[in-house]
């Protein structure tokens, strides 16, 4: 399954990319099974994505929790937690 990833904020300034299109493993069915695929990518998305938890996805420009299921996703966002202000 290919799919768009769109990076945000700081999560974009670690990984050194706006967005990429890439296919997905198999085991890629959720949004923290691909937190964890991403971040054995290399040393930037490592960094970028070194604490999973505080990482949220949007799928389809829709927030989603981190074990829902990836199927029928055309764009996930991720993104570092929101402060107000």
């Amino acid at each position: 399954m290919s799919i768009k990833l769109v990076y945000f904020a700081w999560v974009r300034e670690k990984i050194g990319l706006d967005e990429e299109e890439i296919a997905l493993p198999e085991h890629v069915k959720t949004g923290a099974d691909l937190i964890a695929f991403l971040a054995g990518r290399g040393e930037n998305y490592a960094e970028a994505l070194q604490f999973p938890n505080a990482i949220r996805i949007a799928v389809n420009q829709e927030h989603v929790e981190h074990d829902e299921p990836l199927a029928g996703a055309r764009e996930i966002g991720l993104f570092p937690p929101m402060t107000g202000g």
